[in-house]
This record gives C-alpha cells, sequence and structure tokens, in this order.
C-alpha cells in the first residue's frame, strides 16, 4: 500500500472537506420523541466498547423490538441475555465506561446512533422488568446518553442490506460448527455442530 496514509487531522480535512453545519448541529445531548420512537422499534443493535488500555470490541444484541428500555430521556437500559461468556463488552465496561451504540430497523435505512457512559447493574427489580419467558437477563447495562444522532441511509442504500434480493443462499458457506472445528484443532465436526444448534434453540434466554 505504500506511504500513502493519513497521519493529521489536517490531512484528513483536506481529503474530504468540512461537514455541513446540519451534520453537527443534529447531534443531541439527550434522546427526542423520534429517537425514542425508532429505539423502541429497533430489535437489533451493535455495541462498541473498548478496554482501559486495550483493545476495542464491537457486539451485537438482538430481541424482541423494544428490548432495549428507554427509562428517561438520558438512560437506556439494556438487558445482557446469555451468550458465550467472553464477557468482551462488560469486561471492556468495567475499566472504561465509554460506549457507543447503533440502533438498525429491518426495513428501514436510517438509524440512531448513541454514545455515552454505561454501567452494570445486577438490581432484580431492574432485571425482572426486561424478563423473557419469566427468565431476566444476566445483567443490564445502563447506559447514560451524552449524545444521540440521526444517522444517514447511504450505508445501508449501498449495501442493500435489506433488500431481499440480496439475501445469500446460507448453504454456500458451512455451518458455523463446522468453521470452528476447522479452526481449532481437535474439535470433532458433529459435536461442534450440535451444540451449536443446542445453544440456539435452549440459551436464548
Amino acid at each position: 500500500m505504500g506511504e500513502h496514509f493519513i497521519d493529521s487531522i489536517e490531512a484528513l480535512r483536506a481529503a474530504y472537506g468540512q461537514a455541513d453545519q446540519t451534520v453537527w448541529r443534529k447531534s443531541l445531548p439527550c434522546l427526542d420523541q423520534h429517537c425514542r420512537a425508532l429505539i423502541e422499534a429497533s430489535p437489533f443493535i451493535v455495541i462498541a466498547t473498548q478496554r482501559k488500555d486495550g483493545p476495542a470490541d464491537a457486539s451485537p444484541r438482538g430481541d424482541a423490538p423494544g428490548f432495549v428500555k428507554v427509562a428517561d430521556d438520558k438512560t437506556l437500559l439494556i438487558p445482557d441475555r446469555p451468550g458465550n461468556k467472553r464477557l468482551d463488552s462488560l469486561t471492556n465496561l468495567i475499566g472504561n465506561p465509554r460506549i457507543g451504540i447503533i440502533f438498525m430497523i429491518p426495513g428501514m435505512d436510517e438509524t440512531v446512533r448513541i454514545n455515552g457512559t454505561a454501567r452494570i447493574s445486577v438490581d432484580p427489580a431492574v432485571l425482572a422488568s426486561m424478563a423473557v419467558k419469566e427468565r431476566p437477563p444476566l445483567s443490564a447495562i445502563v447506559v447514560t446518553v451524552e449524545e444521540a444522532y440521526l444517522h444517514c441511509a447511504k450505508a445501508f442504500i449501498r449495501s442493500k442490506l435489506w433488500d431481499p434480493a440480496s439475501r445469500i443462499d446460507r448453504s454456500r458457506f458451512p455451518t458455523l460448527g463446522r468453521m470452528i472445528a476447522d479452526q481449532i484443532e481437535g474439535l470433532d465436526v458433529k459435536a461442534t455442530e450440535e451444540a451449536v444448534l443446542r445453544s440456539n434453540r435452549t440459551e436464548l434466554y
């Protein structure tokens, strides 16, 4: 790739130019009615966190629309359901409370972006309020909103993410169990595939 890298803000702005003032002014310090409505309609989010002095992580979360609770104009509650127990996001938040979130809604190309700080709650009343099938989440990520803004549709238009014609034939690729067994020496393919299927059936909540 040679030496053609941008390594200063000045060079970056020279390459891209200045943003229209609307781009900056649409950033809100709290949730307005539009952000709230879209968050309450979203079944899928991606959470970005980073360790205090370590790597960053982006992690998906999904559930029925409205699974992220809007407690008030500055507070969001995100249930943390059973997963792979790596706990990347939660571990990061222990040392560095900064968090970024993008909310997606199937069929809608615009998204909501949230930046702020977060804490991990195990308050029984909070967890009980987000129970599914009588199973509360293991914890709740309590987000204090510092910045909220609507993001334009360009990425989704270019990717055609919601276009049914863009859907792949899943059989083109191996199963997740097969791929993991290929990556980790000594794993039995059939047993790994069965473990993945069992987890998807029985450990959602």
